[in-house]
């Protein structure tokens, strides 16, 4: 179960990237030097000579979401945070993001990230991976009728759909792996689900692995797995 999720979660980024994605990332984080002091003071305060709403009042102090439809992006991993606000904005001010919301609309991420300079994007994304989970603020798994379900499918997958266990990418424990796979363990369960619909619609094509996981899922798979991650710690 535990692989399964992970690689659905994976595949995503979400929360869930390439390697060859969270490479080139990588390596502009490095050119740019990215400054987790800076990145702390956008994320806090934002920037009101450019417009920059402060980041905290959606998803809450060092990145502890209280808002079950603003993700948790504490101690997310620096590289994927990066990625995932690069594919908030369009390529060129008129293409599709790779990232969209329901109805292949633009998610109010977009006018955001299109805000910032790939400078404050490496800053709040280092300032992220920085910060710790708030286990006391976390979300949690909540749904016992579908525990075992979820488990099974992120430690096992699910075989005869040829979904991997989300666990080989995002870790046993939910925690994703460093500079690839996001932390899934104390995301909102609601969120973790919205994604994967949104993979499996392709109105997020920020991620074929995660495409091709969550196509072979049905809703229950998708709110099981979602549930069971939310509880990981």
């Amino acid at each position: 179960m535990k692989r399964v999720l992970s690689s659905i979660l994976v595949a995503s980024g979400v929360l869930l990237g390439s390697t060859l994605a969270s490479a080139s990332y990588a390596a502009d984080a490095a050119a740019a030097k990215p400054d987790a002091k800076k990145g702390e003071q956008l994320f806090a305060n934002g920037d009101a000579a450019r417009g920059i709403l402060a980041c905290a009042s959606c998803h809450g102090a060092a990145g502890n979401s209280t808002i079950p439809a603003n993700p948790n992006l504490a101690a997310q991993p620096h590289e994927y945070l990066a990625k995932q606000l690069h594919d908030f904005r369009s390529a060129d001010g008129t293409a599709v993001p790779a990232r969209r919301g329901a109805g292949g609309a633009n998610t109010v991420m977009t006018a955001f990230a299109a805000a910032l300079t790939p400078e404050d994007i490496q800053n709040v994304a280092l300032y992220l991976s920085h910060q710790k989970l708030d286990s006391e603020k976390a979300a949690t798994a909540s749904n016992e009728a579908t525990m075992l379900r979820g488990q099974k499918i992120w430690r096992g997958g699910i075989a005869e759909r040829n979904v991997p266990a989300c666990a080989a990418c995002h870790s046993a424990n939910g925690a994703g792996l460093p500079g690839e796979f996001p932390r899934l363990s104390g995301q909102f369960p609601a969120y973790i689900a919205e994604q994967l619909k949104l993979f499996r619609s392709g109105e997020r094509a920020n991620n074929a692995m995660m495409h091709d996981i969550a196509d072979r899922m049905s809703d229950s798979d998708i709110a099981a797995v979602a549930d069971y991650a939310a509880g990981l710690r």
